[in-house]
């Protein structure tokens, strides 16, 4: 029988729903796990004293509302033994109004496959009143450079394709981040619509449909005419207040999703494509595939999506070297929880890195056939603080073996201050200078991780700069190599298990390691 508990420590913490997440039927509710966090089965919710339903991750999206109402919500957490907690804060969130759709077929698109669409898609959004919807309804729109403006949603239906045409002409060379730099780029297939230090506000991106820019083709036309860089899928700059909800992007020519000088914005369950279709069917021709990219962004909630990317699952960055310490807008408070990633190199943070990135929360995240949990990549140039960076309650079994430890990746948990150099002295030091990075204050905690190549954890600062408190906990990681660490002031191992298939379980150089428990 259910026992009802008063424990403070086993009611949910911080029930929130993320900046943006409302919509006019549903609204998105994030959580954080209680204290006591072991024998958890399950958590219920209640709307208006009622439940609802259940979840066994900390989020849960609330449909079929009606507009313009309030609701009321709060949580409980269910333990395996039976006993539930006391109900967590109640929060009042209200819906969007009802919206006025503006369907893209009346102003003269076509969903063909074949007529380019990019006008009457531009004329509908231009027409879209505030607070009003674009709407992208079943067949496939061929469109070039569409631009999105302040309180609006641009929404896809369940069988309709935003397709990118191939012809780069269909794509303005305009001036945004690539690589870290303010650089010469095509436009993206979906861009926001800013001038000079404007801002925007309240842009939605949604609906089961698929955004497909049309990569393999595009990105050889764009790199061949060496006009400019490629452009992305989506890329949403200087915007605050931005939601992508159900979408699913595919195929881009560089980095897939890419957000810019952008805060408070949730993306809640969408689908990233960048290496293959579902099939799996290679894309031919993309590289820089990252999926989603946070780039000097605050405030940001990652939750329920899925990512197959050909680089960087999630790649956190706020700008390269000497231009990025200028502009000096750093990538912070980013809550990435139950994601899936099933190709590509987890959730990274830089290598562009110079603005700094702080308090990054990755957690109940599953991994499979991905090579890396996590990577901190901050080399010599770059500048800036990477710090309180948390990957806690994860799952990693990577059994592709077309890909092995080089330059680019070193293991499934690493933290890399020679990335991208070949051949390098681990003992060599240059004096500290702006251009020197500092890494402090890493954890990796409840990490399962199997993998079949590359070394299973490889920690390495700089014999100048050497990284500070990095702590493992309760990691028990299997790889091809074993455990490598150079240059670090104060690593913690607390219940860590090594094993390694073909060399030493740990090889450590001017290593300080602190009070905890190794297991062989």
């Amino acid at each position: 029988m259910d026992q009802l508990s008063n424990r403070k420590d086993e009611i949910p913490r911080n029930l929130i729903s993320p900046p943006a997440s409302q919509t006019e039927s549903s609204i998105a509710l994030v959580w954080d796990k209680p204290e006591v966090k072991t024998e958890i089965s399950y958590y219920q919710i209640y709307r208006n004293a009622e439940l609802l339903s259940t979840s066994r991750s900390t989020d849960y999206t609330v449909i079929d509302l009606l507009p313009d109402q309030q609701y009321e919500f709060y949580i409980k957490t269910v333990f395996k033994n039976g006993n539930i907690s006391a109900k967590s804060k109640t929060i009042k969130i209200d819906t969007k109004p009802d919206s006025i759709c503006y369907d893209i077929t009346s102003f003269g698109a076509k969903g063909d496959g074949k007529t380019l669409n990019t006008e009457a898609i531009q004329r509908a959004i231009d027409a879209c009143c505030e607070g009003g919807k674009v709407y992208i309804p079943q067949g496939v729109f061929v469109s070039g450079a569409i631009f999105l403006k302040s309180n609006m949603t641009l929404y896809v239906e369940k069988g309709g394709e935003l397709l990118g045409s191939s012809d780069t002409a269909n794509y303005p060379l305009i001036t945004y981040r690539w690589e870290g730099r303010e650089t010469l780029c095509y436009a993206s297939l979906i861009n926001t619509n800013v001038d000079g230090d404007e801002r925007l506000e309240s842009v939605v991106i949604e609906g089961q449909g698929t955004i497909n820019a049309n990569g393999s083709a595009l990105r050889k036309k764009e790199i061949s005419e060496e006009k400019g860089k490629p452009g992305r899928a989506v890329c949403i700059r200087n915007t605050d207040y931005f939601y992508m909800k159900d979408i699913t992007v595919r195929q881009s020519p560089a980095w897939c999703v890419h957000f810019i000088y952008c805060n408070h914005g949730s993306v809640n369950n969408v689908k990233v494509h960048t290496k293959t279709d579902e099939n799996g069917k290679k894309y031919e021709g993309i590289a820089n595939g990252d999926g989603l990219n946070p780039d000097s962004c605050s405030d940001m909630y990652i939750f329920h999506s899925m990512i197959a990317s050909q680089d960087d699952c999630i790649a956190i960055k706020s700008g390269r070297d000497q231009e990025g310490r200028q502009v000096n807008i750093p990538s912070e408070n980013i809550r990435v929880t139950n994601c899936r990633f099933e190709s590509g190199f987890g959730v990274a943070v830089g290598s562009e890195m110079s603005g700094s990135v702080r308090n990054v929360l990755v957690q109940d995240c599953q991994f499979n056939d991905v090579y890396s949990v996590g990577s901190i990549k901050a080399p010599r140039g770059r500048g800036g603080i990477v710090e309180n960076i948390r990957y806690e309650d994860i799952t990693f079994k990577n059994q592709d073996t077309s890909l092995s430890d080089c330059k680019w990746f070193r293991g499934a948990i690493y933290i890399d201050q020679y990335y991208s150099h070949d051949s390098f002295d681990v003992n060599e030091e240059v004096p500290f200078t702006d251009d020197t990075s500092i890494i402090r204050n890493i954890l990796f905690k409840n990490i399962t991780l199997d993998t079949e190549t590359g070394n299973a954890i490889y920690l390495t600062g700089l014999p100048e700069s050497p990284l500070e408190n990095v702590q493992l906990i309760n990691v028990h990681a299997i790889g091809k190599f074993g455990c490598k660490a150079n240059n670090i002031n104060s690593l913690v191992l607390d219940a860590v298990s090594v094993e390694s298939r073909e060399d030493e379980k740990f090889m450590f150089n001017n290593v300080a390691v602190k009070k905890g428990t190794v297991t062989s």
